[in-house]
Parts: C-alpha cells; structure tokens; sequence
C-alpha cells in the first residue's frame, strides 16, 4: 500500500503513459526529457514529468523504492523536489553503459544545477531512496534492500524554507523510452537525526 495522499498529488510536465494503483505508480519515460539547469554543458531541460504532493511540515523522511529497466545513456528514475525551474533537487540511478551506472544527486539553486556522483554495477535495477528535510536543509540516502541507508549527501534549498513540493520523478535525456516503477512509498517522522 502506499502511504501518500494520491488525492493530493498533482503533475508537472504529465506524462502520456504512466499507471497508478494500491501498489506501485509506473512512468513510462517520454525521449529527451530532463531537469538541468546551464551548469557546464550551457543547456536548460525543465521538462520532465514528476508527481508532486505539497507540504509545509519542516520535519519528515520521504523513502522509495524504484525498479528500472533503463537502456540508454542517462536514463533515470527516483525523488524529486521542484519549487520551480531555477530551485529543485533530485536523486536517481542514471545509466552510463553496460558496465557502470551512476548512483547521483542534483542540487539547482537559483538556477545553477551541481551533479554529485558514483559508479555502481549496470546490472543493479533497483534502489531505495530516502529523503529527509529538517527546516528548509536536507539529508538523501539510498539503500539496496531498504532497510540499511548510506548517507549521499546533505544540502540546502535556498528556496526550501516553507511550503515544499516532492515527489516522483523519471526521464530520459536521450533518444530512449524505458518503464521506471515506484513502491513501498513511505512518508514518516524524520528519520535524520539531529545532532
């Protein structure tokens, strides 16, 4: 069952086929879709589509577990929060190659995407993310089997402090198309403990 008010939720950028029931939400990705903004390679995707549900509690764990066939280069599934185009952050597996994918985050601020990253196996096809918020600063960790989490970083939305935007989120940045599914959607008690 998942635990997030699906009457509540809303998209940006809907996708032409996706499924939602008890159990999983599916996104089939659209070609060329992405969120990025200028940082390095001078473009500007803000087209992706995600689910969004709002919220202005400052403390609470979001976690997720997504399974994905992704086949081509950048291929992507996972947790995103969107404000707008200029201030978002999202968390994904991104298919390199048959050999190694990366295991990475993006931090937009005032229109400035970073990319942090490492590589894991090409043949891992599902990963548990959770995202934890305290105010408006943040804590992602992934997890292979949902139950011990490492932590992938911890970051600051400068437009993060009030009302929030999270959710679901998949793409693919290349010529490619590829089902990406999402379950044992979770919302909790903050589960980032404070120091």
């Amino acid at each position: 069952m998942l635990n997030f008010d699906l009457e509540k939720t809303f998209w940006i950028n809907k996708p032409k086929k996706y499924e939602i029931n008890n159990e999983e939400i599916i996104i089939i990705t659209e070609p060329e879709t992405d969120f990025w903004q200028r940082t390095y390679y001078g473009f500007r995707n803000d087209n992706a589509p995600a689910l969004l549900i709002k919220t202005d509690e400052r403390y609470f764990s979001f976690t997720v577990k997504t399974n994905f066939n992704s086949k081509k280069q950048f291929d992507q599934c996972g947790i995103i929060i969107y404000q707008n185009s200029d201030n978002w952050f999202k968390v994904s597996t991104e298919y390199e190659n048959d050999k190694y994918q990366r295991l990475g985050s993006v931090v937009t601020n005032n229109g400035y995407s970073d990319w942090a990253t490492r590589d894991i196996d090409s043949s891992i096809n599902s990963m548990y993310y959770r995202l934890s918020r305290r105010e408006n600063d943040f804590c992602v960790e992934n997890s292979m089997d949902g139950k011990v989490f490492k932590q992938m970083r911890i970051f600051h939305l400068f437009e993060g402090d009030n009302e929030i935007n999270f959710g679901l989120y998949a793409c693919s940045p290349s010529n490619s198309s590829f089902e990406a599914k999402f379950s044992e959607i979770n919302i909790s008690e903050c589960l980032w403990e404070a120091h």
